[in-house]
């Protein structure tokens, strides 16, 4: 591009990651004008586009330019990476809907039909979900990931939850990296140890504050979640549904900073074993690890101890890529979080993936929803559900005999599918996120009446043949 192109080319302002808490915003940085019309994952924001530079922070032209460039950066970061002939859900259709502002609530989710954000005024600040490019980008991330593994919707599982949470920080990281002057920035910040707290590790910080505020404990001190972590694999089926952030629970934002975590130290493994340790090798780091992943979750069996599954996936896709040369930060890192006990770690060896991962070649996304799962029948009566009750529960068979770490030395035995689905439903009544309509209900129903958004229903499904647990969204 010549000095005059550049000088004549219309640019946006827009944020490279986040908003920034009140004390703390960032500062908005020029862009070249989104395309949202990106193969094969085009967007469409649902309110009528602005003239490009036509407002600043604080409007809804500056918010609308900040969602697109957020959706284009990450489309076009994610649409390389996924196999030939990937597209939205079929409820989604060709374009995945985008509304940039839905109502009072600090909240966005994906329901399969588009992306939905909110806003809400907390001690005088105006947060816009929709305003902060990592919130874009890990609703974006949701939808990405129910393209390539449509089966996890409704899998009545912890991990499968865990995962799709932290697959959608993921996007909100690896999209960041796409972002020059950001790059730049956090090798600087620290000093090339990207492992490290960051501005890219921390997310949604305007949110989190505002989280804090309304409900004090329920986000990490300086954002909502910190991918530069510490928590180590338990089995979800032996956690509390729900606590403070400084702690570990089954609930899937929470559980999801394991995986997170140790995805963050891929990265930054990843980036050490590149020739030059500068922005370039940096964003050429996210791109290995960001591939690495999406094989991964193509063709990881789901099952009791998923993440295990995805972790060594990961390591045989490393194998048949890059023949293992990334082999020791992706064992470290699965490792250091315990998704991956010592001995599993070694099992993989190049002649184990070999005999166990001819299939691996052969994996393709999409498929329906509950292809991989094991319809289970439970008394729905015990859980104040009138007659049976459906839940699909991770059924699938290993490919790899490898699982997480038990502290005391070993590996975990994962729970078997029908306890993982059991759990799974009760924590859901736990934290108050079913909807149970009144005629499914019993005397002794629990109801939760507060306005808090219900991620599950209690419908009638014709692959169940009655009632079933199924999903409305991811939140």
């Amino acid at each position: 591009m010549t000095v005059q192109q550049h000088a004549t080319m219309q640019t946006v302002l827009a944020y490279e990651d986040d908003p920034g808490a009140p004390l703390r915003e960032n500062v908005p940085v020029r862009r070249p004008v989104p395309q949202l019309d990106t193969q094969p994952f085009p967007t469409a924001i649902s309110e009528a586009a602005p003239q490009p530079d036509s407002a600043g922070p604080g409007t809804p032209a500056f918010r609308y330019w900040v969602a697109a460039d957020a959706l284009s950066t990450g489309c076009q970061m994610w649409g390389p990476l996924v196999p030939t002939g990937t597209q939205w859900v079929p409820s989604v259709g060709r374009v995945l809907p985008v509304h940039l502002d839905e109502g009072v609530d600090l909240n966005a989710f994906y329901d399969r039909r588009s992306l939905k954000f909110f806003h809400q005024r907390v001690e005088g600040v105006d947060v816009f979900s929709g305003g902060s490019p990592e919130i874009v980008r890990h609703e974006l991330g949701h939808a990405v990931l129910d393209a390539l593994r449509p089966q996890l919707w409704n899998a009545a599982t912890h991990e499968a939850d865990g995962l799709h949470e932290a697959f959608g920080d993921i996007s909100a990281l690896l999209t960041a990296l796409q972002v020059e002057s950001l790059r730049t920035a956090v090798l600087t910040q620290t000093q090339g140890r990207i492992e490290q707290s960051s501005r890219m590790s921390r997310l949604a910080e305007q949110l989190g504050w505002a989280l804090d505020k309304v409900a004090p404990g329920a986000a990490e001190p300086d954002c909502l979640r910190n991918m530069s972590n510490r928590f180590f694999y338990r089995d979800p089926v032996d956690l509390p549904p729900s606590g403070p952030a400084s702690m570990l629970t089954s609930g899937p934002h929470s559980f999801s900073r394991v995986f997170s975590g140790a995805f963050l130290k891929v990265v930054a493994g990843i980036f050490r074993q590149q020739d030059g340790q500068d922005q370039a090798a940096l964003a050429e780091a996210g791109r290995i690890a960001g591939q690495l992943l999406v094989d991964a979750v193509v063709a990881a069996p789901v099952v009791p101890g998923y993440y295990a599954q995805v972790a060594g996936h990961m390591i045989a896709a490393d194998q048949n890529r890059h023949s293992g040369k990334y082999g020791p930060s992706l064992r470290s890192a699965f490792t250091r979080h315990g998704i991956l006990s010592v001995n599993a770690a070694t099992s993989l060896t190049a002649q184990e993936i070999a005999h166990r991962g001819a299939a691996l070649a052969e994996a393709t996304p999409g498929g329906r929803d509950e292809d991989s799962l094991t319809p289970i029948t439970v008394q729905g009566a015990e859980y104040g559900i009138k007659g049976p009750l459906t839940l699909f529960a991770p059924g699938e068979s290993r490919r790899f005999g490898v699982a997480g770490s038990d502290p005391a030395g070993g590996s975990v035995r994962p729970a078997d599918p029908e306890q993982v689905a059991t759990s799974y439903l009760e924590d859901l009544l736990r934290r108050g996120r079913i909807e149970i309509p009144a005629e499914h209900r019993t005397d002794v129903a629990i109801v939760d009446d507060s306005p808090r958004l219900k991620t599950h229903e209690i419908a009638r499904s014709e692959t169940a043949g009655g009632l079933a647990l199924v999903r409305r969204c991811f939140d």
